[in-house]
């Protein structure tokens, strides 16, 4: 199918899937077929891997490690990882906390954590949703506390991806009391080793290769220097970098939606019913000619988001969201769809389909739920007066 790739951008999505055949370790992916949680050392055995290979933080400035990957390279890359069911490079803090610190941070912080977060020496997490705030982040409730060089942090987070094992956190917190909104929001770098942090795992439905935890903060004292921007700043950064990062995400998707139709397409074309194989069916048929259409629609919206962005677009987040939104719900439907055309082998762990599943349905939950970004594209068209 013809996306408008240049002729380099092609080879480098070939490069890319023919690597990630040819070096994403057997054990590795019997272990995700399986459904296994992976360790620490396997994820670290992967991170190794693609920092051989120059993989870890391509998109990063060179001075950082990176070779300054443009962003349609990373959303290839992206979309093939989700396409073979890459381990997630999530705890190592490449997806958001590594951006917000080569964006906000300051020098001492970014020599400070960037190094190891390119070594794979430290876990990370970003710990932002709370019990009773997910999607609305100015609502959050953990307070921060002054006191001398330090903040003191109170409150709790859940939902943290990599929130067991991180070493360090990026935490979502209230600097200011007295304001109840976005301005009185920061973002403060917490060691995982803090005294008064306490963890707890949930278990999920799916995306077993990477843990999930409720976090409680009890007086826990941080440093003032681990401050990232200014005091009431924390929300504006967050958005920003959300703004870049949710394109990853639908990127992610349909990698998951093109496998799941791939399986899909194989599998009804050897499966035989009533004497016919099931793709001979013409209401089969009406069911592909949809699903290949949006696929080939959401790819088509995802390279010109990119495009946006390497062209240095400043203001895309209603792209972003239209993108995020419509890419996660294809790849649900599709990996839905992919099952029931499988029957009842559908069901069974045997087939991939199933974990395809269960791993789209996190894509419509991740940086904002779908119905957030339907409010956030509706309410773009209310005309200011």
């Amino acid at each position: 199918m013809d996306l408008n790739y240049s002729q380099e951008e092609s080879a480098f999505r070939d490069e890319v899937r023919g690597w990630l055949k040819d070096n994403l370790p057997q054990d590795l992916r019997e272990k995700i077929a399986n459904y296994d949680e992976l360790s620490r050392d396997d994820l670290l055995r992967w991170h190794k891997i693609l920092a051989k290979k120059g993989w870890v933080a391509p998109s990063w400035p060179k001075e950082f490690g990176g070779t300054s990957w443009n962003v349609v390279q990373r959303y290839i890359f992206e979309e093939e990882c989700g396409y073979a069911g890459c381990p997630p490079l999530v705890p190592f803090g490449l997806h958001m906390c590594a951006p917000v610190l080569l964006r906000f941070g300051t020098d001492a912080q970014k020599k400070r954590f960037l190094p190891r977060i390119y070594q794979g020496e430290d876990f990370w997490c970003q710990g932002y949703s709370e019990p009773g705030s997910g999607s609305d982040l100015a609502s959050l409730k953990t307070r921060a506390v002054r006191q001398g060089d330090h903040y003191v942090v109170t409150g709790e987070k859940t939902f943290i991806t990599s929130g067991m094992r991180a070493d360090f956190l990026t935490v979502a917190v209230r600097t200011d009391p007295a304001n109840k909104g976005p301005g009185g929001v920061s973002l403060l770098v917490i060691d995982g080793d803090t005294p008064g942090l306490t963890r707890s795992e949930l278990k999920k439905m799916g995306w077993w290769s990477s843990d999930t935890a409720h976090l409680h903060f009890d007086g826990c004292r941080v440093p003032r220097a681990n401050l990232l921007g200014a005091p009431g700043e924390g929300l504006a950064l967050l958005l920003a970098s959300l703004n870049r990062s949710r394109p990853s995400v639908a990127a992610h998707a349909l990698g998951i939606a093109r496998a799941a139709f791939e399986d899909a397409v194989a599998y009804i074309n050897e499966r035989r019913q009533s004497g016919r194989r099931i793709v001979e069916f013409q209401g089969i048929q009406f069911l592909l000619a949809d699903l290949a259409t949006e696929l080939a629609q959401c790819e088509a919206w995802l390279w010109h988001v990119a495009r946006l962005v390497d062209g240095g677009a400043q203001d895309f987040g209603i792209e972003a969201s239209m993108l995020k939104m419509r890419a996660s719900d294809l790849a649900m439907r599709i990996a839905t769809e992919a099952v029931q055309l499988h029957g009842g082998y559908g069901y069974c762990k045997d087939y991939r389909v199933e974990r395809l599943m269960r791993d789209a349905k996190i894509t419509q939950i991740w940086e904002g739920t779908n119905q957030v970004h339907r409010q956030l594209i509706g309410r773009s068209f209310i005309a200011k007066r």
